[in-house]
């Protein structure tokens, strides 16, 4: 059997027609290939956007300690405690409140035989010591006076004042402003001393101006003394402004006084 001779011309167009389709697909996937970058840009152009509209996150912070609430008592709340007018150091003495005249206490003496209630001794030292280290000269002219002492100082002064011309009551009054009257002295308590300056040693107002007193007015309560006498209160305590007279009151109310700027008249008052 003869077999039938082919066409060469179909094959060649049936070549022709595979090679097309494979140069087709070829084409197709070039496409595709071409396409990658530019999906791959446009994921990350998505991506930066949506991480943009996000709100930023916060840094760590560190780790805070637990807080404390203090609670405080009522009594703490409550109202400083009024002083203690039985204390001995709150003694008050002045023309309404005089001192009975067989008042006692234990004797200190000083360097210079003066001498001191026992109880304040510490802190007059003290006071005293750290005074001179300051490179200062104080000098105690004056402490505990008996009720007689202070009896012939006082009729002195009327003697004086009734030489002056005075009369008597009126002396007796004067008299009472500069010194106190028997009983009504700070002094006899033991608990008042009159500092000068070696410098300056005259009990009037240019005391204040030493560099002894300016010190003594911006210290003396640190050490529980008070200036007694201060100025603008003589209305008040029945003495003139003695800027030397330091009484003793003990460290809490000499702080409490001299924080408040008042006279220990006012302290006590109810």
């Amino acid at each position: 059997m003869i077999e039938s001779i082919p066409d060469y011309g179909e094959v060649f167009c049936m070549y022709q027609r595979r090679a097309a389709v494979r140069r087709g697909r070829r084409r197709t996937r070039r496409r595709r290939g071409s396409r990658l970058p530019l999906y791959a840009f446009l994921l990350a152009v998505l991506f930066f956007t949506l991480a943009s509209a996000l709100p930023p996150e916060e840094p760590p912070q560190p780790a805070q300690p637990a807080r404390t609430v203090a609670v405080r008592s009522m009594a703490s709340l409550a109202e400083p405690d009024a002083p203690d007018l039985s204390s001995w150091s709150l003694t008050l003495v002045n023309q309404w409140n005089p001192l009975s005249r067989d008042n006692t206490f234990t004797p200190e003496k000083l360097s210079n035989g003066l001498v001191v209630d026992q109880r304040c001794y510490p802190d007059l030292q003290a006071m005293m010591d750290a005074c001179r280290a300051a490179g200062l000269s104080p000098v105690i002219c004056s402490a505990y006076r008996s009720y007689e002492k202070q009896e012939e100082l006082y009729q002195n002064k009327v003697d004086r004042l009734l030489a002056q011309g005075y009369a008597q009551t009126d002396a007796e009054e004067e008299a009472g402003k500069v010194v106190a009257r028997p009983g009504t002295s700070e002094h006899q308590l033991g608990l008042a001393v009159d500092i000068v300056d070696l410098d300056n040693q005259n009990l009037d107002e240019t005391q204040e101006d030493t560099a002894v007193q300016q010190w003594l007015m911006a210290h003396s309560w640190e050490y529980g003394f008070i200036l007694r006498y201060p100025g603008g209160k003589s209305e008040i305590t029945g003495i003139i402004y003695e800027p030397w007279h330091y009484r003793y009151v003990g460290r809490d109310a000499a702080a409490e006084i001299y924080a408040q700027g008042v006279c220990l008249e006012e302290y006590l008052a109810p």
